[in-house]
């Protein structure tokens, strides 16, 4: 008996339309349609792939899928051949395989042979091994990066998974606790995020319970790798070997970066009320429950939210992210600079304000104040005090005020000790900017004060960065020179490293936080922009502590910590996920750049350099093409900074975007 079933008939009618505009006898394309093939037009290229299950047909048990396939002109895609059915699951609701067990999705079949009907329909027969009718079923579909049959037509991959009720139709119930979108807010969206896969589905599809439980390896359960993989408390892998601790690093145990609230995922608070051995386990690594160790103990998880109910497991798991934005909300900065006209120094003021905007005496927080740190540099453009010639001062540290600064009127207020060497009225090097970074002391989301030794700076649990600022001055009293901040805009590294991260934290640093206080410019929509031009005050051009053998310069350093070589950090980085544009203008303002021990190279060169050239090989052959163009590549200061700075004929043949940085003119 053939029970039939269909589901989304958007397509569908939409496919028909085409039919019936564009087939038949004598039809509008000059071709007729073969019996139960319509004719028509076809995609003849293929930027975007969209895919739908449109259809699901059952006999016997055994599902026949309907997949449509259309490009992003909805021209239906014809001769696909590297599609597949991954995975078919169905979902074992909870509590089905034991009591205080999670949902489980369970394999039941996959098919990579299909019917081609050459009208963008494509249809799957699955063997199907323990199908139930009253279970949630979802369809993982892949089409591979590869071409049409004709061997020439690129095809780009493109996953999807899609639920239906046991019976064809729209899913009464799923498991969905994470998005996709929230995984891209650092992994790149259509990139892999492991194996070749891009879409959270697929990975929950292949990494479930009964795969864990076949290969006797808890930690390949998707709700236990997934957090083995964004927290260092243990190692991961196939064979334990692989460290998380750069993935821990950008989510700090934050488990709001991850698990947002959406209404389009009804089940994303299942994360915390369905606690269960197997995921807690993944970062609690201290805990045995079958032994009694670190919990009380237990054989299996039906007693799991007796103790752990929903809010209180919330509360838990983000009361320290929570209560870390509630102590940098508390305060702001207004910092102004002025130079003296004689001595030529800056006189740096800075009045800390609350929530409401109104002055706070610093006398009265003083005490808790971790540290200030005042770092004041030349020339936003192309930085002329360096590294070592910048003034810098921690003006107040452990609660205790430096005899170089001074209290007047409840404001902090320093002048600078160093020659800053102004340049002629008008000229980038007339700017002195200075950047304020600032710390205090915190323990149990409250702010105490700094007389403990814990809280000498060493031990970064025991203070919280907080909101930075940054101020221009002239020698002139003109308007200053002020860098570019329309290539990077903060708003990008927040996607990732949220609002909060604290930059820098550690025994030498603030550990401050980027906010709109460094903002000097707007958008379109009159939004401030927050760049990462108050960076440059120590990542100047000759580089920081390590000259240029750390690749210290700005243009440099946020390259070479986001890649590795050719290859990002994160699997599949681009361009676009950081830059909101290339400024390619701003070489112009530039001069050479500190790149190895010692030695120089052109700025556009250089700033290549930081992602591909990454072995003695590779810098040979970039050198090679790159002095043709006229750079200097680890010459002499001499050499790049004086005689070759602005010679560099790299964009007469490159034309980088953001979408593909290796354009060039044709």
């Amino acid at each position: 008996m053939m029970n039939v079933q269909h589901n989304k008939f958007k397509l569908l009618i939409a496919a028909g339309a085409v039919s019936m505009a564009l087939t038949g006898c004598g039809g509008s394309d000059g071709k007729d349609g073969n019996p139960g093939n319509p004719g028509g037009p076809a995609a003849d290229a293929i930027e975007v792939l969209h895919l739908d299950v449109t259809k699901v047909d059952y006999d016997n048990g055994i599902p026949t899928i309907t997949v449509f396939a259309t490009n992003e002109e909805d021209l239906p895609v014809i001769g696909l051949k590297d599609l597949e059915v991954k995975k078919v699951v169905q979902l074992l609701p909870q509590g089905a395989t034991g009591a205080g067990n999670a949902a489980e999705w369970q394999f039941i079949g996959s098919q990579k042979a299909f019917t081609d009907h050459k009208d963008g329909n494509y249809t799957f027969t699955i063997d199907v091994e323990g199908y139930n009718s009253e279970l949630t079923q979802r369809y993982n579909v892949i089409a591979s990066a590869s071409t049409l049959l004709d061997g020439v037509t690129a095809v780009p991959r493109t996953e999807i998974a899609e639920d239906f009720s046991g019976e064809g139709y729209e899913a009464l119930y799923t498991k969905n606790v994470v998005d996709t979108a929230s995984c891209n807010s650092c992994h790149a969206e259509g990139k892999k995020i492991y194996h070749s896969y891009t879409e959270v589905e697929s990975c929950v599809s292949c990494h479930t319970q009964e795969m864990a439980d076949d290969k006797g390896k808890q930690q390949v359960a998707f709700g236990h790798l997934i957090h083995n993989v964004h927290n260092d408390a243990k190692m991961y892998g196939r064979n334990m070997d692989k460290s998380a601790e750069t993935a821990h690093h950008i989510v700090q145990d934050n488990c709001q970066t991850c698990h947002v609230q959406s209404e389009e995922l009804t089940e994303w608070g299942n994360w915390s009320r369905v606690p269960t051995m197997e995921t807690c386990t993944s970062c609690h690594v201290n805990v045995d429950f079958k032994a009694g160790k670190g919990h009380s103990q237990q054989n299996d998880n039906s007693n799991c939210v007796a103790c752990h109910n929903a809010s209180w497991t919330a509360e838990l798991h983000t009361q320290a992210g929570n209560d870390k934005k509630a102590l940098i909300d508390q305060y702001g900065l207004n910092v102004e600079s002025v130079i003296n006209a004689e001595t030529k120094a800056a006189t740096i003021s800075i009045e800390v304000v609350d929530s409401s905007g109104a002055a706070v005496d610093i006398n009265t927080i003083l005490p808790m104040v971790q540290r200030f740190e005042i770092v004041t540099n030349v020339g936003p453009n192309n930085v002329t005090l360096g590294y070592y010639g910048k003034d810098l001062i921690n003006a107040v540290k452990n609660g205790v005020l430096d005899a170089a600064a001074k209290i007047e009127d409840g404001k902090l207020v320093y002048t600078t000790s160093k020659d800053l060497k102004l340049g002629e009225e008008g000229a980038d090097n007339e700017t002195a900017f200075t950047f304020v970074g600032w710390a205090m002391c915190s323990d149990k989301g409250e702010f105490v004060t700094c007389d403990d030794p814990a809280f000498d700076g060493s031990d970064t649990d025991k203070y919280t960065g907080m909101k930075a600022d940054l101020v221009f001055a002239t020698l002139s009293g003109q308007a200053p020179s002020m860098r570019h901040v329309d290539s990077v805009n903060f708003t990008a590294c927040a996607s990732c490293h949220t609002k909060e991260f604290e930059v820098h934290k550690g025994s030498h640093h603030a550990g401050f936080v980027m906010s709109e206080q460094l903002s000097h410019t707007k958008d379109a929509n009159d939004m401030p922009i927050i760049g990462v031009d108050a960076c440059v005050a120590c990542h100047t051009p000759d580089g920081t502590y390590a000259g240029g053998a750390n690749m210290g310069a700005l243009e440099l350093k946020l390259h070479k910590v986001h890649s590795s070589g050719d290859y990002a950090v994160i699997a599949g980085m681009t361009c676009e996920q950081c830059h909101n544009d290339f400024n390619l203008d701003a070489f112009k303002n530039k001069g050479a750049l500190a790149t190895a021990g010692g030695t120089y190279t052109t700025p556009i060169a250089a700033t290549c350099m930081s992602c591909h050239v990454y072995s003695p090989e590779s810098e040979a052959k970039f050198a090679a093409h790159a002095e043709g163009q006229g750079a200097i590549v680890n010459g002499t200061d001499k050499q790049a900074v004086t005689e070759a700075a602005q010679l560099e004929t790299c964009f007469y043949c490159h034309a980088p975007v953001i979408e593909d940085h290796t354009a060039v003119k044709m």
